[in-house]
């Protein structure tokens, strides 16, 4: 799926649990039609989707991929911004049930697709490979709420030593300049941008240079002055009536907001630090002329400390996931031998082929 150039996680392994956006990828409002599938893994959900992919694609069609943040090679979304269309899947640990089922939404149940008496005298080790790789997750939640608790440590120290009122006047100005006066009623899609996975921390900046022919980076290690210029960002941005794609920080969502597009202006504002990079060229606001380094100085060691242990804690956690998605595979054999590939496989194309033609 490297061909796509819109890629966003919609679902993070957070400081503060698995955290997930499903729900705020379409709009419930009754010009949206989503598609919810559900089903065991390995029912060829992912599969499916990549499917209507290539051939939205084909068609000549804007495409947005949502990768998996415990398999980056798997899809758990699809989206078709122009026809208002999404495919999610629906199942744990990102559930999602319909709000108006037949009006917005639609149930997809691929485990129609499969035959129940291959699971005979197979059901204890489906079990135990289920048990288990919920048992890694839970580990690996650990190490990421441990690294987080030492990320934030180091944003409270920074913010301690920022200046609020010179960077929120800096982004006013910003603002004004670069996003065009218009009236209320903005809208705001959420997402991440970046995400905590087996194979490692990925990030898909592509997804911003791409979309946006002015990019604003703001290089910020520890995200206090990036994080109060990018909610000045948004506020400005929805009063005047703007389209907003908010990517939220994959480790303290819920503290930091790393990046704001703007599409229809090819506008992004952008964060910048060790976990993600931009292309070189562009040029940097540097959060050092809104944060006293003398007053940095004096917890120099600590937040290196801090910085280096919540490393060597996502390493872990990645680690610990890798393991998790080894398991999920064995699951996966499971539920493969038992699916009927070719009816599901021909239920895709006419259901494809139906949904491009709507």
């Amino acid at each position: 799926m490297e061909n796509f150039k819109q890629k966003y996680f919609l679902g993070a392994n957070s400081a503060e649990g698995f955290l997930s956006f499903f729900d705020r990828c379409y709009a419930a409002d009754g010009e949206w039609k989503t598609y919810i599938m559900k089903g065991g893994p390995g029912t060829g959900k992912s599969s499916f989707m990549k499917y209507i992919a290539v051939k939205a694609a084909d068609r000549g069609l804007a495409v947005t991929l949502c990768p998996c943040s415990s398999d980056p090679n798997s899809l758990d979304a699809v989206i078709l911004p122009e026809k208002k269309i999404a495919v999610l899947d629906g199942t744990a640990p990102h559930t999602v049930d319909p709000a108006y089922p037949g009006v917005c939404e639609t149930v997809l149940n691929v485990g129609e697709f499969w035959r129940p008496e291959a699971f005979a005298g197979k059901e204890a080790a489906v079990i135990d490979a289920t048990l288990r790789n919920k048992a890694l997750h839970r580990t690996a939640s650990r190490y990421i709420r441990a690294a987080g608790i030492l990320q934030a440590d180091n944003l409270k120290t920074a913010l301690a030593c920022t200046d609020r009122e010179k960077t929120e006047t800096y982004a006013g100005r910003l603002c004004k300049k670069l996003i065009p006066a218009g009236k209320g009623g903005g809208t705001e899609w959420v997402r991440f941008l970046s995400g905590i996975t087996p194979l490692g921390v990925v990030s898909y900046a592509g997804s911003v240079t791409d979309a946006a022919e002015n990019v604003v980076i703001v290089r910020d290690e520890y995200g206090s002055a990036a994080d109060l210029i990018m909610r000045t960002v948004r506020e400005y941005a929805l009063e005047q009536g703007h389209e907003i794609i908010t990517l939220q920080n994959p480790l303290l969502p819920s503290l930091l907001i790393d990046h704001i597009l703007i599409p229809k202006l090819s506008l992004a504002f952008v964060t910048e630090n060790n976990l993600i990079r931009f292309p070189a060229g562009i040029k940097r606001i540097h959060a050092r002329r809104f944060v006293s380094n003398a007053k940095l100085h004096l917890s120099r060691e600590r937040m290196k400390f801090n910085k280096k242990a919540a490393k060597q804690l996502l390493l872990s956690a990645s680690e610990t996931l890798a393991a998790a998605k080894t398991v999920h595979d064995e699951m996966e054999r499971y539920y493969i031998e038992a699916m009927n590939f070719e009816e599901l496989t021909a239920f895709a194309m006419r259901f494809t082929e139906k949904l491009l033609a709507e």
